[in-house]
Formats: structure tokens, sequence, C-alpha cells
């Protein structure tokens, strides 16, 4: 064997070991899996999601109803795929994945918070804008000032204005939202980097108070990736998305999944178990 490729296998088992060492994380075994489905939803901001002419469930919005309410039925999401990925939603092209699966498990202690991801990461991206990762994974969590966060998910940070988006957008603008915060905790591949920020007024990567660690292990393209938060209180039930950037996508060009509610102790789409 090769002094490189020896180094390779070495690092990628110490990688593993490390991931699996550095968190004292739950018994899994014990805790049980959701299925949530992400998917790349081109260039529709809150403003597309809100407009009648364009989206025809923006009338059940108003009255309050949930996106999975509308979009998750039998296991997977009755969406037009067809359209979204055509030039109109996606004017630089779809990736060739448009939507997959990413297991979604939870557990708590009187300290902490647990989310585990497992997923299969998708090639075939449209977009690979980011060359030093070749994926990104993200949670985002809105407090109960985000307007209708626990409706919209991660919409309500995402507008026609923020860059990447086609026609009049700013270079300079990332997701934000008009009120309230979202935490946001992300891994990244390169250096195993963590980021504990949030999205207000702006997004910012660094500065949050979630106390976030993350780890992960990668067989393959299969990914499991542990994180770990603050507890926000027992009993308390907590809007929450992903965003998954597959095949160093950058921007936009990420596979997200609408909006569900984690329950700590308390009913939720996830139900986070006590250990």
């Amino acid at each position: 064997m090769s002094k490189s490729i020896a180094s390779t296998v070495v690092a990628a088992a110490l990688f593993a070991l490390g991931s699996q060492a550095a968190i004292a994380a739950p018994d899994w075994s014990k805790v049980a899996k959701r299925d949530i489905n992400v998917f790349h939803a081109g260039a529709t901001p809150i403003e597309w999601m809100t407009k009648k002419s364009d989206h025809s469930g923006s009338a059940g919005m108003r009255k309050g109803e949930t996106c999975i309410g509308c979009h998750e039925e039998k296991g997977t999401l009755n969406f037009n795929f067809k359209r979204l990925a055509d030039k109109e939603l996606e004017p630089k092209g779809a990736p060739k994945t448009m939507m997959f699966p990413v297991s979604v498990q939870a557990a708590y202690d009187a300290a902490n918070l647990y989310i585990r991801l497992t997923f299969k990461a998708p090639a075939g991206g449209a977009d690979k804008g980011d060359k030093d990762n070749e994926l990104k994974a993200t949670l985002l969590f809105a407090d109960a000032k985000v307007p209708q966060g626990d409706q919209y998910g991660c919409w309500q940070s995402c507008h026609t204005d923020a860059r990447t988006m086609p026609g009049a957008a700013d270079d300079k603008k990332t997701k934000y939202t008009p009120a309230g915060a979202y935490e946001l905790v992300q891994w990244a591949s390169k250096g195993n980097k963590v980021s504990d920020g949030s999205v207000t007024t702006e997004r910012k990567m660094t500065g949050g108070t979630s106390g976030a660690k993350a780890e992960a292990v990668k067989s393959g393209d299969s990914y499991t990736i542990t994180y770990t938060v603050k507890n926000p209180g027992e009993g308390k039930v907590v809007p929450f998305g992903i965003a998954i950037h597959a095949d160093n996508a950058s921007g936009r060009f990420h596979h997200v999944s609408l909006g569900y509610k984690l329950g700590i102790g308390a009913d939720g789409d996830v139900k986070a178990t006590k250990q």
C-alpha cells in the first residue's frame, strides 16, 4: 500500500472514531426515526409562496395551514417537480436528484438536545459553487417571534433579493427574517467545521448561543451527523427545518425541508426521546 493511500485510510478511521467518541450520544437504538424529505426548491422565496398567482397553496397559508399539511402525504412530497425544475423557477439548472429522504432522530437529557441526521448524499448537482465543502448540513430553529415560522419553516428567511436569486438580487444579502430569530447550526465537511450562528435581519455564522457541537461519520456517500445543542426546555415545541448542500452546492442550490415541529417531551412532528 502506498503512503498516500495508507494516510487516507488512517485519516478516515480517525475521523470516524473521533466523531463517535467526541459526543456522549444517546442510545440511538432506542430513539424513533422519522423520515423527512428534503428537496430542491429552485427560486421559490417567501414572496413567491405567498402570491396567489404563483402558488395555489397561498390561500391555505393565509388560513393558517402548514406546508406539510398540504404537501406531505404517504411518506413523500406531492410537489410538481417538473415545474420546480423548469426555467421559470430554476433558471440555472436543477440537480439530477430533486428529492431525497433524511432519517431524523432526536433525544434530550437535562442539559442537551441531540439531533441525528442520516442520509445518502446525491451527486449530479447543477451548481458547484462551494469548492471547499463537499457537503454542508444545516439546522434552523425558529423562535416564537419569526412570523409564521411554524407554518413556513425556513422560507421566512428566504427572499427574492437574497444573493443567488435570479433578477435583481443583492449579492451582499443572504438569508434574513424581518422579525424574530433562527438559531443556525451547521456542519461543513472541510475540517469538520461547526458553525453556531443565527438568522435575524442578517445571517451570521458565528455568535450563536446554542453551544452547538456537531460530528459526522461518512461511509461511502452516506452521512450520519449528530448535533448537540443546549436543551431549550422540556415541554417546548420548536419549529425547525433542514438544509443540505450536497455535491459542493452553494447558496440556494441546496435541498431543504418544509417546516416541522420538534417536541421536547411534548407532541410534535418529530418527538425527542428523554434519556
